[in-house]
């Protein structure tokens, strides 16, 4: 049995929390004492329990799982386990972080879900305010599970991924990293080459912030009540993404790196053989039992997915001397729905301790 920590009891945690659980691990659940309510529901039922049954349609891994502790001490957190598992919107990585440093001790991994570049941002942190502190981040393209969170201590599964991307930083800690968390998690990992790679496959690059760009007045009208991967994708929409699809491909092979395109990602991910984007939403069996879809421009797919996927391509794109313009035309609607400029506010090569190199150095800095 494995001791795990997980940083963040929201849909991703509780599930990853029950799951790990599940299959064997010892299992410590950390979320701020002003967002306790999970917390103090997994505390006062001693677990977290998963539905059969969700909408009509029948749900994976159901039952009941106790969890050997809940908590809102990010120490008692820290000191849990050497594996800590933070998965939490990126906008609250640096807060959790900063929680964590005082406590953190050499040798310990942090696997991010979903990254973001987080390794890189959540390192230059570390570097900042404790420069001898030795551990290891591992970047993953998003969470295994399709899931919710229905009630207190109460999930959904709806889908689990056949794999997971992820990329571990510094990269000479690689084979120790993978020797700690293959047999973690209930699915098998692929190690990516380093973060950045890690950040421009995350299948939700174009998926997300494009269609929900493109679809906002019937979202915000109907108050995201349909399915979202099915009800936002027309022909005209997917053919939209393929082009920008293409953009992050080019990035990809501005710094070295041959990316899969998101069609084979996401039949690779779910164990299918789509033909295109638009037949994969709308007949996909994981993502056809989703009954909602963003109700406004404050939902993740826009104030998580803009900033911390499709401006860190861009300043990729900048560096290396490439155009995105449907990438550039996404982040600045975004920023006007929102009255917020993501060019500034989102993960920035600043922000990720690279703003002084060139595309060539940082091809070497994220191999070290």
């Amino acid at each position: 049995m494995k001791k795990v920590s997980i940083i963040g009891a929201g849909n991703g945690g509780l599930t990853a929390s029950y799951h790990l659980s599940k299959i064997g691990n010892s299992v410590c659940v950390y979320d701020s004492p002003q967002f306790d309510m999970q917390i103090r529901a997994i505390i006062d039922t001693g677990g977290i329990k998963a539905l059969e049954e969700l909408h009509d349609y029948q749900m994976l891994y159901p039952g009941f799982e106790k969890i050997t502790k809940a908590t809102t001490n990010m120490k008692e957190a820290v000191q849990f386990s050497d594996v800590l598992i933070m998965i939490c919107p990126s906008f609250a990585q640096e807060i959790l972080f900063k929680e964590m440093l005082p406590h953190l001790k050499d040798d310990q991994i942090i696997v991010i879900m979903p990254g973001n570049y987080g390794g890189l941002v959540l390192n230059k942190m570390k570097n900042e305010s404790r420069p001898d502190l030795k551990i290891t981040f591992v970047d993953s393209i998003s969470i295994p599970w399709a899931c919710r969170a229905v009630q207190p201590a109460e999930i959904a599964i709806m889908g689990l991924k056949e794999y997971i991307s992820v990329s571990v930083f510094p990269a000479t800690n690689l084979e120790n990293a993978k020797s700690r968390i293959s047999d973690i998690f209930p699915l098998r990992l692929e190690f990516l080459d380093n973060p950045m790679v890690a950040g421009l496959e995350n299948i939700n690059f174009g998926g997300h912030p494009l269609l929900t760009t493109l679809n906002m007045g019937l979202l915000e009208n109907f108050n995201g009540e349909f399915n979202y991967y099915r009800d936002c994708c027309s022909p005209a929409t997917a053919n939209a993404a393929s082009k920008m699809d293409q953009e992050r491909l080019s990035v990809g092979l501005a710094f070295g790196r041959q990316l899969k395109t998101e069609l084979e990602a996401m039949n690779a991910l779910y164990d299918s053989n789509y033909k295109t984007v638009y037949e994969f939403n709308r007949a996909s069996t994981t993502h056809e039992k989703i009954s909602s879809a963003p109700a406004s421009s404050h939902s993740r797919y826009i104030t998580e997915d803009v900033p911390y996927l499709l401006v860190p391509c861009f300043e990729f794109a900048k560096l290396a001397g490439l155009k995105l313009p449907i990438v550039e035309s996404c982040i600045h609607i975004a920023s006007a729905y929102n009255d917020e400029d993501y060019f500034k506010t989102g993960r920035t090569l600043e922000k990720m301790g690279m703003e002084h190199l060139s595309v060539e150095e940082i091809v070497k800095y994220l191999s070290c």
